[in-house]
């Protein structure tokens, strides 16, 4: 199927591309979202610890993050399409291999590494080409394509645990990984854009209003392969810098709240069944935030670093207030605040990472980003548990995730100070260049 020779869309074929990502979200995060149904299964089968049996899916969380890069330098390289492909086959080897079960070992390596690098080249790709179909209605299709980890994971719940009861956590891990070939299909339907959109997006970055000689010499002479390389240097831009330093705080605060909802439920004396409905709770709100807030975004009424400022200031707001709650209702409440400005912030992340940095250098960025994250995602959960154990009380563990969020929003308002900096300095310029123009002109026209 030949590429798309047009500029982003922003419609038509890419919401084919849309559906394709949201499958994919479900078939990726979501199975790694509803994966500890397994671990006593495994830890159970294996004769060992809890600590060990964790270890597999700190390995697949700990790949995934740091796969990235790697996945978007080979999109860069190649196509989305071909590194979706890949993952899906890398998914389905781990689950499959990981089937066999031979040792504890053998599980790091197939669920814990396999799994973890085919989520990763799985979902980047997806969320970048997403991306890349959509400028104008960019935020509501993230957060369309991010809701497919929210709808699968309501249903994978009760579904693996009715395949681990019918065919035993083996043979649950063998069909999940059948399932998971289906992302092959979604990465087929990922039709390549070619770069000559990302070329004109370059361009049109640093093109004159007046549309003078040089910039059309600029568009004849540049090749678009000039740009089909990852781009490193993103880390010495300081919009970007600031940006990342907002996903670490952002990711040690994220990780946080599912670990001890259910460990505060029962602290309450709230029973098992209302327990696991905080759960559902969550995935249905988180749901319903994603797909308002791409919604809302897709107005543009309010600018989209300012719309995640509000977001974050809201999810700190309501991690502060949550361990007030002190029965089952207030605590559902709570829980449904946290879980609905969770799935806003999810929606309109990607796209303010796109404007922070344009669309030729979003593939490297979103690699990368990811990475740097990923510190935060590993530092934020045992930094949460050591202040739980010397405090005593799980409510601690969510007032450090709503101070670190609260700190986070801080490093968003800096970068917005500094792109209105930037703007007002392109204003200036060009106004500048308007009013130096005309006189040459004239002057030629004297000499004819």
């Amino acid at each position: 199927m030949p590429a798309k020779e047009s500029n982003p869309p922003d419609g038509g074929y890419g919401w084919v591309v849309v559906v394709s990502a949201f499958l994919v979200m479900g078939l990726t995060a979501a199975v790694l979202k509803t994966f500890g149904l397994f671990f006593v299964e495994i830890q159970q089968h294996f004769d060992e610890l809890a600590s060990s049996s964790s270890w597999i899916t700190s390995i697949t969380i700990a790949v995934f993050h740091l796969g990235a890069p790697v996945a978007s330098s080979l999109c860069v390289r190649y196509t989305h399409r071909a590194v979706v492909i890949t993952g899906g086959l890398l998914a389905f080897s781990g689950m499959a291999l990981g089937f066999l079960g031979f040792s504890m070992i053998w599980m790091y390596t197939t669920t814990g590494f396999l799994q973890g690098l085919g989520i990763s080249f799985s979902w980047t790709p997806a969320v970048s080409i997403v991306s890349h179909y959509f400028s104008k209605k960019r935020a509501l299709a993230n957060a369309v394509a991010s809701a497919g980890e929210c709808a699968f994971a309501f249903t994978f719940g009760p579904f693996f645990q009715w395949l681990i009861s019918q065919y035993g956590w083996k043979g649950a891990l063998f069909i999940i990984g059948g399932i998971q070939l289906n992302i092959c299909v979604c990465g087929v339907l990922m039709r390549p854009l070619t770069s000559s959109c990302l070329l004109e997006d370059r361009l049109s970055e640093t093109e004159t209003p007046s549309g003078n000689s040089s910039s059309r010499t600029q568009k004849e002479d540049r090749s678009p392969i000039e740009y089909k390389t990852f781009n490193w240097m993103l880390v010495r831009q300081p919009q970007f810098v600031l940006y990342a330093i907002f996903g670490i705080l952002a990711a040690m605060s994220f990780f946080v709240p599912p670990l001890f909802l259910v460990p505060l439920s029962y602290s309450l004396g709230i029973e098992e069944s209302w327990t696991a409905s905080l759960l559902s709770i969550l995935a249905v709100v988180d749901f319903a935030g994603r797909l308002l807030c791409g919604w809302y975004a897709n107005l543009h009424v309010t600018k989209s670093v300012h719309l995640l400022t509000m977001t974050i200031t809201l999810i700190s707001t309501s991690l502060i207030l949550l361990p007030l709650a002190n029965n089952y209702l207030s605590l559902a409440i709570f829980t449904g605040f946290y879980g609905f400005f969770f799935g806003t912030t999810v929606a309109v992340h990607i796209t303010v990472l796109a404007d922070v940095v344009g669309m030729p250098d979003f593939d490297s960025a979103l690699g990368l980003f990811m990475l740097i994250r990923s510190t935060g995602g590993f530092v934020g959960p045992p930094l949460a548990g050591l202040i739980v154990d010397m405090v005593g009380d799980y409510r601690a563990g969510f007032y450090m995730a709503g101070a670190t969020l609260f700190l986070s929003a801080g490093f968003l308002v800096i970068l917005d100070q500094l792109q209105q900096r930037k703007t007002r300095g392109s204003q200036t310029n060009t106004k500048s260049e308007k009013q130096t123009l005309p006189y040459p002109s004239l002057h030629l026209l004297k000499l004819q």
